[in-house]
């Protein structure tokens, strides 16, 4: 696979792909129902790295786009692709296709076939920059998951990947293709409260030292492909990173993989839902492609929340957005005339009237009633499985909801991929919010207030965090960044 191009990208270069990527940013995706015709010049075929629930969950999105087929797929986990391999060919059954779908240990085998389209990347986060560039490289189109990477470095060179092959990337914070979120932030744009003075975002716990116990690698996994570019000596196998399944019994993940919890290996709550609350924020306040300026951590001369500030006067803390509800995730913006609260499925303004009814649903759920309903999906997965298998059927699902499987946002990717027009959350959006959670966690691991120029895309004169690995760090043998240089 190629890796020739190792140049950094520039702040002027970086200013010049975000006005491409961020031009004519609308809120409201393209959507076309299921069940249309699609012409066979419109066919998107599709090739998926990573195949785990968050894999299988997009999968199920993908295939409700018409006109979309999938040709191969790749993992280090042979029954997961096994897994997959059997999904995708019930699937094409079902639509009267010829039931295949190659599979392949190695990615960069499948980047080289010439009748892929696009590629899915739902790989640890740590993975997603090289699947990325090198899926450009090769002339696909991709849909990243969130968050767009693991490191400051490697957003920045999957913008220019991006861009210098004039690819389209989607990045999964599938939140931007949701009404009510949509909805809020075309209020704030809007001046609806008034100028925006705080915000108050949950997204949950930070990332913690790794304290898995070392356990026996199975044979059905290639975990020294799974570590790839990390050079961390301390991680090591447990199945906690890396879920297990089976296939005889039918048993699928039992939780979502640990890596995203500890530092060495992802970014916690910061980045996994801060690419979706925080993302918010950045869009709702016009600092796309952009960021806060000062970054102050939790417990800082006694500070009670993690604070990012704006140089427009604006702070954001992630904290409750709710008064009686400390665990639900969702956002508050508090403006000089009034505040506007929303969550999935969730939006409400200190002037009702501002909210269409169909929008307002349901406050969320306090962590009992979340943990007691998802002890009875738990059960009613188990009792239907155990139906299945004595009638011969696959099992469904994994632990991802329908929210994770959000039609919209890939059929506004497949339309770009059609079209070559921007997604709704183009790679340039996605940089910024990852920006932003990696900053966050570099500010807490220092335990100290961090300054960022969002302008030069620079530390303001702190050596000891650009040093930080979560700015950059140096790729195990034999792997490399591409458009990327210290």
């Amino acid at each position: 696979m190629k890796t020739e191009n190792k140049k950094g990208i520039s702040r002027r270069e970086f200013l010049s792909y975000s006005a491409l990527g961020l031009a004519g940013l609308t809120i409201l995706p393209s959507w076309a129902m299921n069940g249309v015709r699609v012409a066979p010049s419109d066919r998107v075929v599709l090739g998926f790295i990573g195949l785990g629930q968050q894999g299988l969950s997009d999968f199920a999105g993908f295939a409700g786009c018409p006109g979309v087929q999938v040709a191969a797929c790749s993992d280090v986990d042979s029954i997961k692709m096994e897994r997959f391999r059997r999904r995708i060919a019930s699937w094409q059954e079902a639509k009267g296709m010829t039931a295949r779908c190659d599979k392949y240990e190695f990615y960069e085998q499948m980047l080289e076939r010439k009748d892929i389209d696009a590629i899915e990347v739902a790989t640890p986060d740590h993975w997603h920059a090289l699947n990325t560039i090198h899926a450009c490289q090769a002339g696909k189109d991709v849909y990243c998951q969130k968050p767009l990477a693991f490191t400051i470095a490697e957003g920045l060179a999957m913008v220019k990947a991006v861009r210098q092959n004039k690819r389209v990337l989607q990045v999964g914070s599938q939140q931007r293709s949701s009404k009510e979120f949509q909805k809020a932030i075309e209020l704030v744009r809007s001046g609806a409260i008034g100028h925006i003075e705080k915000i108050h975002a949950r997204v949950g716990a930070p990332p913690k030292p790794l304290d898995l116990p070392e356990m026996a690698v199975p044979a059905n996994l290639n975990f020294n492909q799974w570590m790839g570019p990390l050079n961390d000596p301390k991680v090591h196998y447990h199945a906690d990173l890396c879920p297990p399944i089976s296939l005889d019994p039918d048993q699928n993940e039992q939780l979502w993989g640990a890596w995203r919890w500890y530092q060495e290996t992802g970014n916690g709550y910061t980045a996994d839902w801060g690419a979706h609350m925080f993302d918010i924020a950045q869009a709702a306040i016009g600092m796309d492609g952009s960021g806060p300026v000062e970054f102050i951590p939790q417990g800082h001369n006694g500070a009670q929340y993690a604070a990012m500030k704006y140089a427009n006067g604006i702070v954001m803390t992630e904290q409750p957005f709710l008064d009686d509800n400390d665990g639900a995730q969702g956002i508050k913006f508090i403006g000089t005339n009034g505040w506007i609260e929303v969550a999935r499925g969730y939006l409400a303004c200190s002037d009702p009237s501002k909210v269409p009814a169909d929008l307002a649903g349901k406050r969320p759920l306090s962590k009992e009633e979340q943990t007691r309903m998802w002890e009875e999906y738990k059960k009613k997965q188990e009792e239907e499985s155990k139906k299945k298998k004595k009638k011969g059927e696959p099992a469904k699902g994994g632990m991802a909801g329908s929210y994770e499987t959000s039609s919209p946002h890939m059929q506004n990717f497949i339309d770009c991929v059609r079209s070559r027009e921007n997604p709704i959350a183009p790679v340039e959006v996605g940089c910024s919010t990852n920006t932003l959670c990696c900053l966050a966690n570099i500010a807490r691991e220092l335990n100290r207030p961090v300054k960022w120029d969002p302008a030069t895309l620079t530390f303001v004169n702190d050596k000891e965090a650009a040093a930080h690995r979560l700015y950059a760090y140096e790729y195990r043998n034999p792997y490399q960044l591409p458009y990327f240089c210290k």
